[in-house]
This record gives C-alpha cells, structure tokens and sequence, in this order.
C-alpha cells in the first residue's frame, strides 16, 4: 500500500461566494469484492454511491459538484486511493465548467494512488472553460509496481456550441504520474486567452479541443499499440505513442464528441488488455 496520501488543509470559508470542497475515497478488496472503506466530504463534492453493474468485483462511482461548475475563488480538492487487488471505475455525470472569474482563481487539486495489483479507472468527461475563466487543474498520480491506470481527461476552451471563443482569461493544467516515487510522466499546461499558442502550428493551430489518454499496466505490447493506432479518428487529429512503461494518445480537434468518441474505443481496447475486463460502458454516459 503506498503512503498516506497528503491531506489538504482547505482556508475556512468566508464571506465571499466561493465554495471549500474536499472528497476523500478509499477503496479496497474484502474477498473477491471491492468495497468503499473511506468516504469523506467536506462541501459540495460527493461520491453518488458505490455501484456494480458488473459484480462485486468492480465498484463503480459517480463524482458529483451540486453547484455544476467551478467559479473564481472556488478551491476543490479529490482524494482518491485503491488498495491492493481493488478495482474502482470513476466518472462524472456530464461536463465539468469553469465559469467566468472576476480575477479569482478556481482551483481542482486532485492525488490519486493506486497499490500493487489495484486498478484505478479514471474516467471523467470533458471539462469546459469558459471565456475569461481562471482555471487551474492539477493532478498527482502515485503508483505502486504492478498497478494498473486508465486515465483520461479532455479539455474545451470557450462554448463552442455557443460561438464562444477563449479571448481572455487562463488555464493551467499539471498531470504528474510516479511509480515508486519514480516520475513516468510528467505535462504541464499553461494557456492565456488570445494566446499565439491557440492559433500556432506547433500549439492548437485554431482548435479549441484537447486532451490525453494514459494507460498503464501489464500487457501493453506491440500487438495492442497496432491496434489502439488503427482506430480511426473521425474529426480532428489523435496520434499514440508507447514508452517503457505506459502508452499515452494525444487528442487535438474542434469539438468533444469525437474526442470522446475516440477515447472511449481506445478505452474498450486497453481494458480488456490491462484488467481482463470487457469495456462496459458506464450508464451515465448515455444519459
């Protein structure tokens, strides 16, 4: 079992219309089970409940923000950690939102970890930010040898739906990934509204839609990088590359269905691969 993970010590709230957020999760295995030992919240962030659609095996969870979005000022922070031979799926209902800030910044700070022989799915939906939102995302993934990570995170700057576009404000997004202390991965991410980087041949070039899938575990071999590749990608650009240790895809386009879209057959190849597990798509994707 790793450490403890850190706890964080959120500033008490105030007269300012921001919310303190804090979730704590722990799961585990009791016999051929999965079952939820730690549930601890601290504001409005909530784990719906612990779900098995596909048996005792695998729980199931929905991560919840009743207030729909993420304002300036708001501080959340997610807590996540699966022990040995545990096995937890996680997602969201739908999209998270970064609202318009009026200088403020919001914040997500997110650490999971995951002992030998668990498996963490990490499967939230998109998150949208809108214009002249101050969002800054950061997440810590610490494995132990032999774990098992599928992890996804997809990011849309501005409404498109609306004609919105992502003229001021910022994002900053970091994903560290270590296992036994050793990094594997590490990105960060940091764009300004109007930034020459949106628009550039080597940043956005124009597409307001990114995002990154990472799997680690047993069994990613050559045979399964051929066929995650041969995955057709209907809109937009979407490019994998396998290092020692995890495979990561790249996604790049104008909207987030076809990202998802893609991330979510890429997924139904991986799981199988790394868990034995067939790809059974949560309920709440479809809703």
């Amino acid at each position: 079992m790793n450490a403890p993970l850190p706890r964080i010590d959120l500033p008490p709230d105030t007269a300012a219309p921001a919310w303190q957020a804090r979730l704590s999760l722990a799961f585990a295995q009791r016999d051929a089970r999965t079952v939820l030992t730690r549930r601890e919240h601290l504001g409005p962030l909530r784990l719906q409940k612990a779900l098995y659609p596909e048996g005792e095996a695998i729980c199931h969870g929905i991560v919840l923000h009743p207030p729909a979005g993420i304002a300036g000022g708001d501080q959340l922070s997610i807590e996540v950690e699966v022990g040995t031979g545990a096995h937890a799926l996680l997602t969201t209902p739908g999209a998270g939102k970064w609202y318009r800030s009026n200088g403020a910044d919001g914040r997500l700070t997110q650490h999971l970890s995951v002992a030998a022989g668990g498996v963490l799915e990490w499967l939230p939906q998109e998150n949208i930010v809108f214009d002249r939102a101050q969002a800054h995302m950061d997440t810590t993934v610490r494995l132990s040898t032999g774990a098992t990570l599928i992890a996804m995170d997809m990011t849309a700057l501005g409404r498109h739906g609306s004609g919105e576009r992502f003229d001021a404000g910022t994002l900053a997004q970091t994903l560290r990934v270590e296992c036994d202390g050793r990094p594997l991965w590490l990105e960060q991410i940091r764009l300004h509204g109007s930034d020459p980087l949106l628009h550039a041949a080597c940043g956005l070039a124009g597409r307001p839609v990114f995002g990154s899938l990472i799997a680690i575990g047993n069994g990613l071999d050559d045979a399964l990088l051929a066929a995650c590749r041969a995955l057709p990608v209907t809109h937009g650009d979407g490019v994998i590359t396998r290092l020692p240790e995890l495979l990561v895809a790249r996604y790049v386009g104008a909207r987030c269905e076809a990202g998802r879209a893609w991330f979510s057959q890429l997924w139904q190849l991986l799981r199988p691969a790394l868990t034995g597990r067939a790809a059974q798509t949560p309920r709440i994707w479809n809703t």
